[in-house]
């Protein structure tokens, strides 16, 4: 058992000092913070003064230094989102960022300016949705690899122990993680997606849960970060577990996501799909050997699903993907691709089943976790499926939510859930259930890489391609377009700005958020807007005649399409593109 972290907490506050109080049953510690000094000590309860303004808090997130000098992160909401094996498991709502300094005078009004960013930026990443923790369990690991650890592992607390690609408040916590007798008060928070559900089929409950795990590790917005890095970091690299609970059984069914494994961009330039970009002068074997090899050593044999077209602009990268798995000659690796458009075409999404079957042997090979409930492991995964599309989202989602419940239906048959023989789609309410979840995990994924609710849901949830999930995906792709050309810089400097990809030095003479932007992306948005905006509305307001209606019409059409032949010739010249992280380039 993990030395579980401190659940009830006060915050005690003075103009010299932070007080974090220890409420836990049988608990004296305080946590002390020097707002002058910035030094981090451990007291007793009888050291807070009782002058002090005092508020509940349910969390300490880290600490991060801005431009006014260092802020203090805290959780002060949370909301339940079930109980496995007796552990709690929380979804962390609301935050707040607090300031060491007292007064702000010492800051010149471009430092104010400056740090008033920097601080949106903090509150634009807080305040995406699916920020997960538990005080008693470890959320950072699979059942599997939890079950394969030594004793002094299990001896070390939350924050020591945990998979550091998943703890993406791990640069917050840098200053608690370097003095072990405060780890108590240091909680390791996971992002993704979890639920859970109690179930029921034939008179026997079992709990269901699904977690998404995204790594802090090349983290960022869909088209700034695509690829690996030169340490083998896949781009929106998500692991994710189906677990079951039964009669104190546990089984689980893990699967992975995440971008092609080649050094390649695809930056925006306001077409609405921008042509991949692969490296010529880059090592791509290098990379894609690290990338593997920390995925064998992790998670053992490699099910590769490439789901990416097999002609136009996304041909080059299928046939790069092929050429290295070939080259590097892996009996741990198979390599599969599947061209979803064109077998899934004119809305015959039942031509899944032609993967499913390709893939059944392999699955069965690599099986699943299993432990009977007196903790005896009965059967262990060999490997995992290893799938993406471009994004690793919507496609991807679809396909995993197929091969999980393939697994789940040989999982709930070996504990005697279903009878043999019985159908888990037959059964019509576990299955609204099932999907349900699987649809709500690929709206989590998208909306922290792409901005948007993920595409192709309809399907996820009931098992058809309707037209009104194609009217759904193209308004999703249409936010998504305006979001990943005039938002999503902001949005990658702020996850960069929150991992510690790049530090704060208030003593640099020039900042980065001092450049000023162009003149044409600051009215481009606007042009765009008012043009388009006055031609559907001259269509809806008919004139006193014909030939007035149709002047408007032509005046405004003209603009809006002149206005778009100007992106298109220099789009690149219009987008917000990140400021604070300069990105590798690729040649």
């Amino acid at each position: 058992m993990a030395t579980a972290a401190y659940e009830q907490l006060k915050l005690h506050m003075t103009p010299e000092k932070f007080y974090v109080e220890a409420c836990d049953d049988g608990a004296d510690d305080v946590l002390t913070i020097d707002r002058v000094s910035t030094e981090v000590t451990l007291a007793v309860k009888k050291d807070v003064p009782p002058s002090a303004v005092t508020r509940p808090i349910f969390g300490i997130l880290g600490t991060i230094h801005l431009v006014a000098g260092n802020y203090l992160i805290v959780i002060t909401k949370k909301t339940k989102v079930g109980e496995f094996f007796n552990h709690v498991i929380w979804k962390a709502t609301d935050f707040d960022v607090l300031s060491y300094k007292k007064t702000m005078l010492h800051l010149t009004d471009i430092q104010l300016q400056d740090n008033k960013t920097f601080l949106a930026m903090l509150n634009h990443v807080l305040n995406v949705d699916g920020f997960y923790f538990s005080t008693t369990y470890d959320l950072t690991h699979t059942l599997q690899r939890l079950s394969n650890t030594s004793p002094e592992f299990q001896e070390m607390s939350l924050l020591e122990r945990a998979d550091q690609r998943f703890v993406w408040n791990g640069h917050l916590l840098r200053e608690l993680s370097a003095q072990p007798e405060v780890h108590r008060f240091a909680l390791p928070v996971l992002h993704g997606f979890i639920t859970m559900h109690s179930c029921s089929i034939n008179g026997k409950y079992f709990d269901w849960i699904l977690i998404s795990r995204r790594s802090c590790f090349r983290a960022g917005v869909r088209y700034y970060v695509r690829g690996i890095d030169s340490e083998g970091h896949a781009a929106n690299f998500v692991e994710t577990e189906q677990i079951v609970h039964y009669n104190g059984s546990k089984a689980s069914f893990v699967q992975t996501r995440g971008s092609i494994p080649v050094f390649w961009s695809q930056r925006p330039n306001l077409k609405y799909k921008p042509l991949p970009q692969i490296s010529k002068a880059a090592n791509h074997m290098d990379g894609f050997q690290r990338h593997f090899d920390s995925q064998v050593i992790i998670y053992g044999k490699q099910v590769i699903i490439n789901l990416i077209n097999q002609k136009g602009s996304e041909k080059p990268l299928e046939q790069t993907f092929a050429t290295m798995v070939s080259s590097l000659g892996s009996g741990m690796m198979r390599y599969i691709a599947f061209d979803f458009h064109k077998e899934c075409k004119n809305m015959r999404w039942d031509r899944l089943s032609i993967l499913l079957d390709q893939v059944a042997e392999m699955q069965d090979e690599l099986s699943y976790f299993l432990v009977d409930s007196a903790g005896q492991v009965v059967a262990n995964q060999e490997g995992v499926f290893r799938s993406n599309c471009m994004d690793c989202l919507d496609r991807t989602n679809v396909i995993q939510s197929l091969l999980a419940h393939r697994s789940l239906q040989a999982q709930l048959q070996r504990l005697g859930v279903l009878h043999v023989g019985q159908k888990l789609e037959e059964q019509d309410e576990f299955e609204k259930i099932y999907k349900n979840a699987w649809a709500d995990n690929a709206n989590a994924c998208a909306k922290q890489y792409a901005g948007t609710g993920a595409l192709k849901t309809d399907f996820t949830r009931t098992g058809k391609r309707t037209h009104l999930g194609l009217i759904m995906d193209g308004w999703n792709s249409m936010i998504r377009y305006y979001k990943n050309n005039f938002s999503d810089g902001f949005r990658q400097d702020s996850i960069d700005l929150f991992l510690g990809n790049y530090s704060v030095d208030e003593l640099e003479s020039h900042s980065p958020l001092s450049v000023p932007r162009d003149w044409k992306f600051l009215a481009l948005p606007i042009i765009m807007v008012v043009a388009f905006s006055m031609c559907i509305i001259c269509l809806l307001m008919a004139g006193d005649t014909w030939t007035e209606t149709l002047a408007y019409v032509l005046f405004w059409g003209v603009a809006s399409i002149g206005t778009f032949f100007i992106i298109l010739y220099n789009g690149k010249d219009f987008v917000d593109a990140p400021r604070l992280v300069q990105k590798e380039k690729i040649d």
